[in-house]
């Protein structure tokens, strides 16, 4: 199945961009990243789409940049956190090796993302709300991951390190 090297699936804020970039430099290939890709499409922050244009809106993008990832790189790729709400997105996720979920608690979540006013879904009481948004999540997180890594008290280096052991793979 050609696609993803590893895909890394998490809530926001857990670090996926850092870790997956890392992960890429230390693979020797490529790092994507789905949000990055709609800002670049659309010429704007997400932020601006959720407030324009609503938030199925942005989902509507966000499955169709995943599928388009999926398909078309090989490197590592990082999806949005709210990629795994589509149930289309999670059937084109299953039978694929390496998909890593990134883990937190809430705590460290609240001092990542604090009041990221970039973070739409996080603008009023950001601890309430994540709670809220990874109770909702977590399930699907690990239903469509092979491995999950907790990212807390680690330097994204150390994640990197975990997520490499984990999946058994070797550095370029």
């Amino acid at each position: 199945m050609s696609g993803p090297q590893i895909v890394l699936v998490g809530p926001m804020g857990v670090g996926k961009s850092t870790v997956g970039a890392l992960l890429a430099e230390r693979l020797g290939c490529a790092y994507r990243d789905t949000d990055d890709d709609i800002v670049t499409a659309q010429g704007r922050a997400i932020a601006e789409i959720f407030v324009d244009e609503g938030e199925a809106r942005f989902r509507e993008l966000e499955k169709a940049s995943v599928a388009t990832a999926l398909a078309d790189h090989e490197g590592v790729l990082s999806l949005g956190g709210g990629a795994i709400l589509d149930a289309d997105t999670r059937a084109l996720l299953a039978d694929r090796p390496s998909i890593v979920y990134l883990s937190m608690d809430v705590e460290e979540a609240v001092k990542r993302t604090g009041l990221n006013t970039a973070r739409p879904l996080l603008a009023v009481n950001p601890r309430k709300q994540w709670r809220e948004l990874m109770e909702a999540r977590r399930h699907l997180y690990t239903e469509v991951a092979q491995v999950v890594v907790a990212t807390d008290g680690r330097t994204p280096e150390e994640v990197a390190e975990a997520v490499l052991d984990a999946l058994e793979l070797k550095q370029a």
